[in-house]
């Protein structure tokens, strides 16, 4: 049985690059929109996309280190499973895809607010 913070690092190199796939296709769809004040939106998502990066080139380093993988066994309309290999040990997982969209939303949520630091004005 994997530990908590194991299941927490193979699930994070899971779901990085599923939040890195949404945030481009953002950029590309935010670039063709007809938006007066463009560049402050694609800076945030270029940022938010460097951080997540940055976060899951930290986790595939802790995954090498304890030995773990992870690679997707099934899809269906409903679910997803995913083998967890860790130091020898193996465990199924399904995943109900719409859990798996919330996940990424409350991680879009997460890196976007580490941005959301604006200045305010003083009247």
């Amino acid at each position: 049985m994997l530990k908590e913070d194991d299941h927490k690092i193979i699930e994070q190199s899971i779901l990085l690059p599923m939040l890195l796939t949404i945030l481009e296709r953002d950029r590309m769809i935010f670039e063709q929109l007809p938006v007066k004040l463009k560049p402050p939106y694609l800076n945030l998502i270029e940022k938010t996309m460097k951080v997540v990066q940055k976060d899951l080139k930290d986790v595939k380093l802790k995954m090498k280190k304890g030995n773990m993988k992870a690679y997707e066994i099934s899809r269906d309309s409903g679910f997803t499973g995913y083998m967890f290999v860790c130091r020898g040990f193996e465990e199924q997982h399904n995943y109900f895809n719409l859990n798996i969209r919330n996940k990424i939303e409350i991680l879009l949520e997460h890196y976007l607010n580490k941005h959301s630091n604006a200045p305010t004005q003083k009247e």
